[in-house]
């Protein structure tokens, strides 16, 4: 039997190939259900993934007030509350000062969002209320100058109108109303800053949104509140003064009129623009390439408009009208208030369009000016002399596209999708 198997040929294939087969169709079998199962596990890693990646992207955000050919429709939408006169309207009516002084831009912004055909008719459909107060209109008699004494009590007494007829404050505690403080330290409601200081924004006003000419580097009492920094008003007039300010003949090197004591201290016993502008009298009073004046000229804009150079000291507070000035009128602002944060960086670019020097540098500014002079001064005034800049800092009426009012909104809608974006945040954590 034996030997039948060796001489059979077919049958010693067949003897030996059948084990070997079998393992092949076996190994085949694990493969086939391998390569199932990793396609199946690839699969399902990018399903995962897709989930993953789709979670984590924010939504696109709301639309922004960019510059366009047309006039934009923004998603803000702002209702103006229709208080009583008492809180506006009187004042105005009682001086016309009210509506064109260096703080009055409470009273044009209320004006330009009256006009404004965006904003929302319906409280209902709003995204913001505007409350408009005006808190610097009640001039004093003694000095002719604004008194805030009765800011805080004219607000608390709007407040407490606006909450008890209307839902809206109550709902979020007054989060999305908008109020103006317009004034040297903002809604603090005092000139002097150890005193704005002390008393501290009203708490009434702590969670709401403030449109403030105040604003500093770093933390500061009277700015600890959601807010935007505004450019002081100048009346919008001043704008078409000079239209071509590159074609004016400008043969003053540096210009300022203003207060400049020669002992600085004020009957408060405080030392008025932390004794820089005395500095400036004392160090370039007889320096004939500066043009300092102390005295009061109605037309001192005519000579801002011949000049180079124009410097803009601190007062009381960091901030001041010279800054809105001499950008409208092309010439160089020259800022010497520390750690000051100016209006509508991001449209205005300040660093390319005026010179910032330290209040303890003020000895060195001849030398900083004649330095500019010989290296980029032409570049600074093309920077300045953009028209586009300097609509930005007029508070127009009604509301034109570019201008103040306009950049104001702007700034709302990237303040309101910042406060998005934390809410989000927080609420992940």
């Amino acid at each position: 039997m034996a030997m039948a198997m060796r001489g059979d040929p077919k049958q010693r294939r067949a003897s030996a190939s059948a084990p070997h087969g079998g393992a092949a169709h076996h190994v085949a079998d694990k493969l086939r259900r391998h390569s199932t199962f990793l396609l199946l596990l690839l699969l399902l890693w990018f399903a995962l993934s897709l989930y993953l990646f789709l979670s984590a992207t924010p939504p696109p955000p709301r639309p922004a007030f960019l510059p366009s050919t047309s006039t934009p429709r923004p998603a803000l939408r702002i209702y103006v509350y229709d208080l009583p006169a008492r809180f506006n309207r009187h004042w105005v009516a009682a001086d016309a000062r009210c509506a064109t002084h260096l703080f009055a831009a409470e009273v044009a912004l209320h004006e330009a969002l009256l006009a404004y055909a965006g904003r929302a008719a319906r409280p209902d459909d709003a995204t913001l209320f505007f409350v408009p107060v005006y808190v610097s209109c009640n001039f004093s008699t003694d000095n002719g100058f604004p008194s805030l004494s009765h800011a805080r009590a004219l607000l608390a007494d709007a407040v407490d109108l606006v909450r008890a007829q209307m839902p809206y404050w109550n709902r979020s505690a007054g989060a999305d109303h908008v109020f103006v403080a317009s004034h040297d330290f903002g809604a603090c409601f005092h000139p002097m800053e150890d005193i704005a200081i002390a008393d501290g924004i009203p708490e009434f006003l702590k969670r709401s949104i403030l449109l403030q000419t105040f604003g500093v580097q770093g933390t500061h009492v009277c700015q600890e509140a959601d807010h935007v920094v505004i450019p002081p008003h100048v009346p919008p007039e001043v704008a078409l003064e000079l239209p071509e300010p590159e074609k004016a003949q400008r043969d003053i090197f540096a210009f300022f009129r203003g207060k400049m004591e020669v002992h600085p201290k004020n009957i408060s016993g405080r030392f008025y623009s932390k004794k820089v502008r005395t500095e400036l009298l004392q160090k370039y009073g007889r320096n004939r390439k500066f043009y300092l004046k102390r005295k009061r000229y109605g037309n001192y804009r005519l000579e801002m408009a011949r000049s180079l150079f124009c410097l803009c000291p601190l007062g009381w507070a960091p901030w001041s009208p010279r800054l809105v000035e001499s950008v409208l009128l092309g010439c160089i602002p020259v800022i010497i208030a520390d750690d000051i944060r100016l209006p509508f960086p991001s449209v205005l670019q300040w660093l390319d369009i005026s010179l910032q020097v330290a209040e303890k540098d003020v000895a060195s500014l001849e030398m900083v000016l004649d330095h500019v002079v010989a290296t980029n001064l032409t570049v600074i005034q093309k920077n300045l002399w953009d028209p586009v800049k300097r609509k930005a800092l007029v508070f127009n009426r009604p509301m034109e596209e570019g201008d103040a009012t306009w950049q104001v909104l702007r700034e709302l809608e990237i303040l309101l999708d910042r406060s998005e974006r934390r809410h989000v945040e927080s609420w992940k954590r």
